[in-house]
């Protein structure tokens, strides 16, 4: 993919996350800190799926957008062909990663797993 391309892809993503998490921080407003906080009011939320989805969505663009600038920060401290390929082909799998990890949390909720 084009270096054009993925910078246009983390320029959208930042803008999405920062309309996503204001979203979210509105919705936290709505209860107290100490009570958004219980047990029970974290399972309501991942049990509520139209916050699910907002949740996973914020989860995909924070990594989308925090594992490209980690990709963009290390190509350029040092350049080479195989370092490239190795820089990017680790953050693409560190992003799944924490992309499949963050997801178990919200299907196990969902599943009644807890």
């Amino acid at each position: 993919m084009r270096e054009s391309t993925i910078m246009q892809i983390h320029y959208g993503t930042a803008i999405a996350a920062v309309a996503l998490v204001a979203v979210h921080v509105l919705m936290r407003l709505t209860q107290g800190f100490a009570d958004s906080l219980e047990y029970e009011n974290v399972l309501a939320n991942y049990k509520f799926i139209p916050y699910a989805i907002m949740l996973e969505l914020i989860l995909v663009l924070l990594s989308i957008h925090g594992f490209n600038g980690l990709r963009v920060i290390l190509l350029e401290l040092k350049q080479g062909r195989l370092y490239e390929k190795a820089v990017s082909y680790g953050c693409l799998a560190a992003m799944i990663g924490l992309i499949a990890y963050g997801s178990r949390t919200i299907i196990i909720t969902n599943m009644g797993m807890v």
